[in-house]
């Protein structure tokens, strides 16, 4: 069985964080692929240890897009 989730990768300074969005995992990587990997060893990790029962799986579309708010202070 293959799992999909929503992966999100930024950068922070020297380091790509790439983030799991339905499991809260977060992994880094020093490349967006070293990321990528490390996430994906992260998420098998967790999911041999909590399971895969009640897991939320990535159904739908994706809609990504720069947000902007007003920010007071």
């Amino acid at each position: 069985m293959v799992g999909k989730f929503t992966a999100v990768i930024t950068k922070a300074e020297n380091w790509y964080v790439a983030h799991c969005v339905e499991l809260g995992v977060v992994s880094q990587g020093k490349t967006i692929e070293e990321a990528q990997g490390n996430l994906r060893e992260a998420v098998e990790l967790y999911l041999e240890s909590f399971g895969t029962e009640d897991i939320p799986q990535n159904t739908g579309e994706i809609i990504l897009y720069p947000l902007e708010v007003a920010i007071s202070g």
